[in-house]
């Protein structure tokens, strides 16, 4: 039998700490760039522009472009991405999700390194290979890189808006779910798992969630969190795919993306799924709805009058999502019970409509 070891990508500058917007410079320096394009999500240039060129200036950086980022279609941004010019070593992303996934993918049609520099943790995609980008119209998940660099200053996403935390909380938790939704696949025959890529997720999720706060702008906590998202990003590099912190909960989350007018940020959408397929799976839903209590998500969610219907409607439509997966949601007694739980459980009576 042909064995063989993984070859991963995995970023070779990682630096997660206070003060960090400031220092972007000195941080990529030792990876002797000299000529970069930044692209920022849209208001954050004026937000964090100043710093970033500062600090580039001072440790002899040049800056070729500036760009922000606006339309993450797939033709805008890979018509963006041939316009880089030839000088261009690296990619610099700053922003939210739509600002890192277009750098990402601009970078791997042009075989350039990029740094990650997210300025809210509202899921993994700082971290992980995969650009999620708009084709016709709908989001799509798209082969991209792993971040040759990873910036992360502590401050900057604790000033961000709550949402974008509770959004990195769901989106965390779902390893639980995940990983068992995972297991079940191999259980059926589907797929043999990879077990480091377990190990790293289930060590991701685990720390996280034991994690002792106040509330969730504690800078421990948000530090814990950001570990534990860049984890789940090797952990999909090492498996080659998204299964080890993506399963039926995030099926769900893309079948509400497709057919909401305006849906909700992904991980508060995976929060809610993760709960339901908890209770379904009859796995660790103790431990999910304690940290999603603890943390208020759950209070958030009401605020945003979310429908039990829209839900029920997500998970009929799941499996057609990802078809070539066996999920605990491809199973119809399955759908049907979490159907029943969206109607009969007391939590989900309260947060959604």
């Amino acid at each position: 039998m042909k064995t063989s070891t993984h070859r991963i990508a995995i970023p070779s500058i990682l630096e997660v700490g206070k003060g960090n917007i400031n220092n972007v410079g000195n941080l990529i320096k030792k990876a002797m760039f000299k000529n970069v394009l930044i692209c920022f999500g849209e208001g954050l240039e004026e937000l964090f522009g100043d710093s970033i060129r500062n600090s580039l200036k001072e440790a002899n950086i040049v800056i070729s472009r500036i760009e922000t980022i606006s339309d993450i279609s797939f033709e805008k941004i890979s018509i963006k991405a041939f316009e880089i010019s030839n000088d261009v070593e690296a990619l610099i992303g700053v922003g939210g999700g739509k600002a890192i996934d277009a750098v990402k993918y601009m970078s791997f049609l042009r075989k350039l390194p990029f740094v990650s520099i997210p300025t809210s943790t509202s899921n993994d995609g700082f971290s992980s290979a995969g650009a999620s980008l708009l084709v016709n119209g709908r989001r799509m998940s798209l082969p991209a890189k792993t971040p040759y660099g990873i910036i992360v200053d502590i401050d900057v996403i604790k000033s961000a808006p709550d949402k974008f935390i509770y959004s990195g909380i769901g989106d965390l938790v779902s390893n639980i779910t995940a990983l068992y939704d995972w297991k079940f696949e191999e259980e059926s025959g589907k797929v043999i798992i990879d077990d480091f890529a377990t190990m790293i997720s289930k060590k991701a999720v685990n720390s996280f969630i034991r994690t002792e706060f106040n509330n969730i702008k504690d800078d421990l906590f948000l530090k814990e969190l950001v570990d534990s998202l860049i984890l789940n990003g090797i952990s999909m590099e090492i498996a080659g795919n998204s299964s080890p912190a993506s399963g039926s909960e995030h099926l769900i989350s893309h079948a509400l993306d497709k057919f909401l007018e305006v849906p909700q940020l992904h991980g508060i959408q995976v929060g809610i799924a993760t709960y339901i397929m908890a209770k379904v799976q009859n796995h660790r839903f103790e431990r999910i709805s304690k940290i999603l209590k603890e943390t208020n998500f759950f209070e958030h969610v009401k605020t945003l009058e979310m429908k039990k219907k829209d839900y029920k409607k997500a998970i009929d439509m799941a499996p057609s999502i990802k078809p070539n997966r066996y999920t605990y949601i491809h199973v119809d007694e399955n759908r049907i019970h979490a159907k029943k739980i969206i109607d009969e459980d007391e939590i989900l009576n309260y947060v959604l409509i």
